[in-house]
């Protein structure tokens, strides 16, 4: 096994509405999607978003399509209207997923 980031083997969509983030994850290759599950998880997702003050997340498998649903609360400061950070949006958030490392063959 070894380690690499993310954003090497699947990719992310993402989008907000309120004070919520939804990241999507699909792996490459659907073989890899059982080690996704195992360490793409709740709590390493929460603390990785931790610091932006999140609060829970919730991961949803969809395994017939080989991906996954991540949704954040309390990430995005209040959302686009009630944030008074320059991006308030969710969309940049899934290279932030990316880049955690995870190992594979």
């Amino acid at each position: 096994m070894r380690e690499v980031p993310l954003h090497a083997v699947a990719h992310s969509r993402a989008g907000d509405k309120g004070n919520r983030l939804n990241m999507s994850l699909i792996p490459y290759d659907p073989a890899h999607y059982p080690l996704l599950a195992e360490q793409v998880t709740e709590a390493r997702v929460l603390e990785l978003f931790r610091h932006r003050g999140a609060t829970r997340v919730t991961r949803y498998d969809l395994p017939l399509i080989h991906a996954f649903n991540f949704v954040v609360d309390d990430v995005l400061e209040g959302g686009v209207n009630g944030s008074l950070n320059l991006d308030g949006h969710g969309k940049t958030h899934s290279f932030r997923l990316l880049g955690l490392a995870v190992r594979v063959p």
